[in-house]
């Protein structure tokens, strides 16, 4: 035994890792899905911001528009616009939408209390990530003056999204993460379902690119 230990070091490494994962891995991966699931306490904020990227928006909207008729905003941040370059070339031939791409928003919006003139619409046709949608919004809540904002996102995405709006604009704007009470994500069970697991992946994903351009770029 002394000697298979001495001899296949590396092999021992593995084996004793996959014990490990077998005898702990619920509780390994429970830890991984609550790490990205940020959500602050606060009184009020001027604006709660929408964030676009990631996944389903709808649960986002009903979190902004329970925000506003609890009172803890004023008004709400929506964001969208996106734009292949596809459709660019389509909308040089003469393509228009059918209406605005907020249209719908608003009507969510309306139907759960909050009036179109408490929505502020921001188009972001070159937005492609949560960084740019952040250096995006925020510069145009600055030129707004206004400096206290909660990010409402889904439940996987508020830790990354607090950290990157908190890295930009941590001496300009008061921020706040709070993510969608509708949204499916189950932290104690995220590993059932292939579309969470995408949701995880997919996040992990970006906090190792924040880091390789941190380091790399």
């Amino acid at each position: 035994m002394t000697s298979f230990i001495k001899h296949n070091p590396i092999k021992i490494i593995f084996i004793t890792l996959i014990i490990i994962l077998m005898v702990f891995h619920q509780w390994i991966l429970s830890f991984l899905g609550h790490f990205l699931v940020h959500d602050q306490e606060f009184d009020q904020a001027e604006v709660a911001v929408v964030l676009n990227t990631g996944s389903e928006i709808y649960p986002r909207l009903i979190e902004a528009a329970d925000l506003y008729t609890q009172g803890k905003v004023k008004k709400i941040v929506i964001n969208g616009n996106r734009k292949t370059q596809t459709l660019k070339n389509l909308e040089q031939m003469g393509y228009r939408p059918a209406y605005p791409w907020y249209e719908n928003h608003l009507r969510v919006f309306e139907l759960l209390g909050v009036p179109r003139d408490k929505v502020i619409t921001i188009s972001g046709d070159a937005v492609y990530d949560t960084v740019s949608e952040a250096e995006l919004v925020g510069h145009i809540l600055l030129q707004k003056k206004i400096s206290s904002a909660v990010i409402t996102t889904s439940k996987s995405h508020t830790k990354r999204a607090a950290f990157i709006w908190n890295n930009i604009y941590s001496n300009k704007l008061t921020i706040y993460s709070n993510s969608a009470k509708t949204d499916p994500y189950e932290p104690d069970a995220w590993w059932h379902g292939g579309r969470q697991i995408r949701w995880v992946m997919a996040e992990y994903g970006g906090w190792l690119f924040l880091y390789w351009k941190r380091l790399f770029l």
